[in-house]
């Protein structure tokens, strides 16, 4: 049997992959979570084979829980499932370890076939994405995302340096750098562009 962690934020989205996973004799869903940290917990108790997992949720992003992963060495894959078909998050998924990348508008047998594929050691990735993602860099480096991040929440730079432990000079210098990289006017557009884009 393959071994299988939800974790969905949507309840509706979460039950309905519940339910289609649970018609598969070979895969049994272990646990259905609605957020990144409750996913965390669960993934090291349980210990499943597959977490399927969205990107954004409350907490912890799809993304994060498989840098955790990872960087813990748990024998957890990840495949994610979810509505953005944006090659900068596909390649970010792939630099954290993920395993597949579908998109919820795919067929539904797709994610049991994409499931069985990981389980034995192989990669499902959308494929039409993959070849985007290659053909298109990212100009952010990691404290320039982090950063550009909070900005468009709302915090001001005074409040991103106090919690990155950083100086105001320093933070408003990757401002400075990622605004610059992305061609935006000021902060909250580069923001914008760089979630258009798959880069946050």
């Amino acid at each position: 049997m393959i071994r299988v962690l939800l974790a969905e934020d949507q309840a509706m989205v979460r039950g309905a992959l519940a339910a289609l996973l649970a018609m598969e004799p070979d895969i049994e869903v272990v646990g259905a979570v609605p957020d990144g940290e409750s996913a965390w917990r669960e993934v090291q108790r349980l210990q499943p084979d597959i977490l399927v997992t969205d990107i954004e949720m409350p907490g912890l992003t799809g993304l994060e829980l498989a840098q955790r992963i990872a960087r813990h060495e748990l024998p957890v894959k990840v495949v994610i499932v979810t509505t953005f078909a944006r090659a900068g998050f596909l390649r970010r998924a792939l630099e954290a370890g993920v395993c597949g990348y579908l998109l919820k508008d795919a067929p539904a047998e797709r994610l049991a076939e994409a499931l069985r594929k990981v389980r034995h050691g192989g990669r499902a990735i959308d494929p039409d994405l993959a070849v985007e993602a290659w053909s298109e860099a990212d100009p952010l480096n990691d404290r320039e995302r982090q950063v550009l991040r909070l900005a468009g929440e709302g915090r001001t730079s005074g409040e991103i340096a106090a919690q990155l432990n950083l100086s105001q000079g320093t933070v408003r210098n990757y401002l400075s750098e990622a605004i610059g990289k992305l061609g935006a006017g000021n902060r909250i557009e580069a923001y914008r562009l760089a979630r258009q884009r798959g880069l946050l």
